[in-house]
């Protein structure tokens, strides 16, 4: 499956009688709130009970993308484009691998 393919997939369980601003707040309220769980799932692990979350992140992690996907159809975007995009960016920021020193004194990047 291909970014494309999942965001009509996952589209299928978006309400439909949405604006495209509700589509877009839905996204983002719903990415902050799976991000969290996301953030407590490791707290637990680093701080509590030391167990595998693998399974559990993996549910999560899945969220965050469907959230990704309501919002990114708000917006009139592609999966697709949006990662293509920020290859483009990274590839630009850091031309031959992550840097530690590019990642402290970065450029002041124009959007395109």
């Amino acid at each position: 499956m291909n970014f494309n393919e999942y965001q009509a997939l996952s589209q299928r369980t978006s309400r439909k009688e949405l604006t495209l601003s509700e589509h877009v707040m839905n996204g983002m309220l719903g990415l902050a709130g799976e991000c969290g769980e996301c953030c407590d799932l490791v707290k637990k692990n680093f701080y509590q009970d030391g167990r595998q979350i693998r399974d559990d992140i993996k549910d999560e992690l899945g969220d965050v993308l469907w959230y990704i996907s309501e919002a990114a159809s708000g917006f009139g975007l592609t999966l697709e484009e949006i990662a293509q995009h920020n290859i483009e960016k990274l590839k630009k920021r850091y031309p031959d691998g992550f840097e530690a020193q590019r990642s402290l004194y970065r450029q002041e990047e124009q959007h395109v």
